[in-house]
């Protein structure tokens, strides 16, 4: 059993907690009634961290308004201010905290890079500290220290870029040399895109640029790699896909760009399917029109469960339950973020759900797939793990400690089944502070929009 090490904020649990042979637990808010919500959400963590990056390594200063502001987005703020960034912050622009300013500077190394437990920071910023001057040594908390990041390094070491021999994980050090070569090269990211991201992403400033090809057999989250490549667009870098696998980034001038942060989709998933569960309706507002995230595919996924989803001209998403929660059967493989939600939700269906495509996401901040099996099946659940996925078959739930194992979206996934099933307490709810500080607020004015007297789930 995994033990909880992250100790980030945690006041506003004051006076609703207690402890259990040290850990802290949250009772999860179950609601009485059917849901009747609004509620908005900060930026998109995957978009605020790509645009740091390319801000940090851009001709001009950019402005990222309404951006998230997370334990994911400080490390990454942190990350590039260390090799010689000017990150400020200025008025906001969104109701959730401060623009940043961002001015690149000279990229010096001889630093540290503290990770935490964030992806894009371990594998977007070492080929920024390629191009640095002098040594990074990156490393990251306990938990992240197993995350997949050969894919990440071996290209690095492909490309000329001094890295410490032998390391295929954290903690490591990149030696910059103030340039990359660049040029035609593969890599293997069936463990994650975001090996293809992170060399994208500082492929304009090397000096051949980038020919990327994809050498594993299977290659997950692909509309993360599509965000990537809009990013670069947006920033007039020549950079294209001319076919499934392939990518090409040009060398030339990243531009400094004022650029709105989109309200981050993949983490409306658990207060979407809340309403589901619950009964009554969910709004979202300023959910986009065109985007690259993930977290857009709830519009039809979640229909499959039964519920009605509804996108206004005004920009408001609206998901409203329906008679019953139908059991699912669906391949995740391009969105296996949003994955923990729809499997909590399918814990309450009508009958068997299979998830498949999803066996990547063993790699992420924990084995979320064994993370959410046991954790549903201590609750009382039925769940069979299988290599790329789960089937869960319904039956009564009761309550008990739903431990979070590092993973701020089994986290939310356990707030989920504590909607319907009273007694859920969540250990250490303070993990979603890596991508939604506010969580625990916005989950209990969630669950006190519900009307008394009309049961929900």
């Amino acid at each position: 059993m995994f033990e909880s090490k992250y100790s980030g904020p945690d006041d506003h649990l004051a006076g609703d907690r207690r402890l259990i042979d040290g850990e802290t637990l949250w009772p999860a808010p179950t609601a009485t009634g059917s849901l009747h919500a609004r509620v908005a959400l900060p930026g998109s963590k995957s978009l605020v961290n790509r645009e740091l990056v390319l801000a940090a390594l851009a001709s001009g200063p950019s402005r990222l308004r309404a951006p998230l502001h997370s334990r994911d987005s400080q490390n990454m703020v942190d990350a590039l201010r260390a090799l010689g960034a000017r990150i400020d912050e200025v008025d906001a622009s969104g109701e959730f905290g401060a623009d940043f300013l961002v001015s690149p500077g000279e990229l010096i190394g001889s630093t540290t890079v503290e990770c935490g437990l964030a992806g894009t920071v371990m594998r977007f910023v070492p080929p920024v500290a390629a191009l640095a001057l002098g040594p990074t040594t990156f490393d990251a908390d306990d938990a992240a220290r197993g995350r997949p990041m050969a894919g990440v390094l071996n290209a690095l070491r492909e490309l000329g870029v001094d890295i410490d021999p032998g390391a295929r994980a954290l903690p490591f050090t990149v030696h910059g040399r103030g340039s990359v070569d660049g040029g035609e090269i593969g890599v293997d990211a069936s463990a994650s895109s975001q090996f293809v991201s992170a060399l994208l992403l500082s492929a304009a400033r090397f000096d051949n640029g980038i020919e990327l090809r994809h050498t594993g057999e299977k290659l997950p989250s692909i509309p993360h790699i599509d965000m990537t490549i809009a990013a670069l667009r947006e920033r007039g870098v020549d950079a294209s896909s001319p076919q499934p696998g392939l990518w090409r980034v040009a060398p030339g001038e990243i531009t400094g760009r004022d650029v709105a942060i989109e309200p981050d989709l993949s983490n409306a998933a658990p207060f979407l399917a809340a309403a589901i569960v619950a009964g009554g309706s969910v709004t979202v507002p300023n959910w986009p029109t065109e985007t690259t995230q993930v977290g857009a595919d709830l519009a039809h996924l979640l229909p499959e469960f039964g519920a009605r989803v509804v996108h206004s001209a005004g920009g408001d998403l609206t998901v409203t339950a329906g008679d019953s929660i139908r059991a699912v059967d669906l391949d995740l493989s391009h969105a296996g973020e949003l994955a923990p939600t729809l499997i909590a939700l399918a814990a309450f269906a009508d009958g068997p759900s299979r998830f498949r495509g999803i066996g990547h996401i063993r790699h992420h901040e924990t084995d979320r797939l064994g993370a959410l099996a046991a954790e549903l099946t201590n609750l009382g659940g039925n769940v069979t793990e299988h290599d790329d996925g789960v089937t869960v078959r319904p039956q009564p739930l009761h309550g008990g400690a739903w431990r979070t194992y590092n993973d701020h979206r089994t986290a939310t996934a356990g707030a989920l089944v504590g909607i319907a099933v009273p007694g859920v307490e969540i250990v250490d709810i303070a993990t979603t502070a890596k991508t939604l500080p506010q969580f625990p607020e916005l989950w209990a004015g969630l669950v006190a929009s519900g009307t008394m007297g009309n049961p929900g789930a």
